[in-house]
């Protein structure tokens, strides 16, 4: 292999699309070429960076969409709950519709994507104004999201409106604050918005000699089920990887963890204090791992200890 055709197959490499031939030669020529090797390391740092990229809308862009879509698909049942009976053409039109079944099952999910993009458009386009009708939002506090939930008639004329609402609260302060820090804690774990997590435990690695921090970076890393949000977990505990409980989830998360990004970063954080206590790891790794990257890595870790690749 020349030089050229090595970079090409690099990143195929770290992906595991090679073949055992291949792989073998490209680790070859990068343990003999210093300028690909360093070109190898400089893809798999880009690589890491792009899996934990992780593009999530914030809370309150969520709560505003649901409150659209809300709205929209209320008033789409009134509008069928008031339809005219359906006319001869409109019979004729649905029996011919009927004979396409594939145009038909796409009907819900566009139309459904359709009410989501009118619910977003309209949230940002449109502003109550001079002789508009009013709004929900309109009538609602600024921090106060609102949807009409039922509307019904009660005596004496009067109408009783039902309303979902969503309160919006900012809150700021100091991660020494306990309530801050209590808050922060809370969104790391919030299962419903992993752009939450996500952004949570980003803040909350910088703090990780608290040892209340440390306990939340060792369990979203092996817990969340966002790879990004296990990521940022992992660039936490980086600097406590020569601590034994923190070797114990990283051996934990190499073995176990179904995205290669992560078991990468676990690894270069593992293998970066030597400790005899992980040989049984590394070698079990070598033996089951696919992605050629770890399998390469955890090698020549067993190699720096004088320990065999093997397991006998």
């Amino acid at each position: 292999m020349n030089c050229e055709s090595v970079t090409k197959l690099i990143p195929l490499y770290y992906y595991g699309e090679l073949s055992p031939e291949e792989e073998d030669r490209l680790e070859q020529h990068l343990d003999a070429c210093a300028a690909c090797g360093r070109e190898a390391e400089s893809q798999r740092v880009v690589a890491a960076a792009l899996d934990r990229r992780v593009m999530q809308p914030s809370a309150s862009l969520l709560a505003e969409c649901r409150h659209d879509l809300m709205q929209a698909v209320y008033r789409d049942e009134a509008s069928a709950l008031h339809a005219a009976p359906p006319t001869p053409w409109g019979h004729f039109r649905n029996g011919f519709a009927a004979l396409f079944p594939p145009l038909s099952r796409w009907r819900v999910p566009l139309g459904a994507a359709a009410l989501v993009a009118l619910g977003f458009a309209s949230a940002r386009l449109t502003m109550p104004g001079a002789g508009s009708p009013p709004t929900t939002a309109s009538i609602a506090p600024e921090n106060i999201i609102s949807s009409v939930r039922s509307v019904r008639p009660v005596s004496s004329g009067a109408v009783q409106i039902v309303l979902d609402e969503t309160r919006r609260r900012v809150v700021s302060g100091q991660l020494n604050d306990s309530n801050i820090q209590r808050l922060m804690l809370a969104a790391a774990h919030d299962e419903n918005n992993p752009g939450v997590r996500v952004e949570s435990v980003d803040i909350l690695k910088s703090h990780s000699d608290s040892s209340e921090i440390r306990g939340l970076l060792l369990n979203r890393v092996v817990q969340d089920p966002n790879p990004g949000v296990r990521l940022k977990a992992l660039d936490g505990l980086k600097p406590f990887s020569g601590d034994p409980d923190v070797r114990k989830v990283l051996a934990q998360v190499l073995l176990q963890d179904e995205n290669p990004g992560v078991r990468i970063q676990a690894v270069d954080a593992l293998t970066s204090h030597a400790d005899d206590n992980i040989v049984g790891v590394l070698q079990n790794v070598v033996q089951r791992e696919d992605n050629s990257y770890v399998r390469r890595r955890c090698a020549k870790a067993l190699k720096d200890m004088n320990a065999s690749v093997g397991t006998f």
